[in-house]
């Protein structure tokens, strides 16, 4: 039995393929190498400060919600990450004069407090952007006077 020539050339070449694989596994498993690189620390949003935009109609009982929107102070030298910024009723203040009563954070409901940012807030006065949670005067079922000219003080935190 005679072998032809032509025969042979696949077989010489899987197996020059199985060796040249061969050579390049044991590179890859045995190289050796070093290198260098940096990364940059993101600016603190302890630093910014955020502002709201919106300013709110006076509000009565059973009143319609209104959004609360706003932007930002960015002192850093680079854009800063902000995910979100939460709203809260820090206090109430009741207007000189009111007449005599309670009014306080219970008399208002504050409606998705967490306001979705995910974005890069550039470097500068009033920039980037927030919006969405609301804010309404609740209808209670009790004498609400006290709260007439009230101001809700509203706190925000960045994370």
């Amino acid at each position: 039995m005679r072998l032809k020539k032509r025969a042979l050339i696949p077989v010489a070449i899987a197996l020059v393929a199985v060796i040249a694989a061969t050579g390049v596994v044991y590179g890859y498993w045995t190289a050796n190498g070093s290198g260098t690189g940096t990364a940059a620390v993101a600016n603190d949003v302890s630093n910014l400060t955020v502002n709201q935009t919106t300013v709110l109609d006076p509000m009565f009982p059973g009143d319609t919600a209104q959004t609360i929107s706003g932007d930002f102070d960015n002192p850093n030298t680079a854009a800063t990450f902000v995910n979100t910024v939460t709203v809260s009723i820090s206090s109430v203040t009741k207007a000189g004069g009111a007449p005599a009563g309670v009014c306080d954070a219970t008399d208002f409901t504050l409606t998705n407090p967490v306001a979705t940012v995910s974005a890069l807030v550039p470097v500068g006065t009033g920039v980037g952007s927030w919006t969405g949670p609301t804010l309404q005067f609740n209808n209670k079922p009790v004498n609400q006077d006290a709260c007439k000219g009230a101001t809700v003080n509203l706190a925000y935190v960045i994370a």
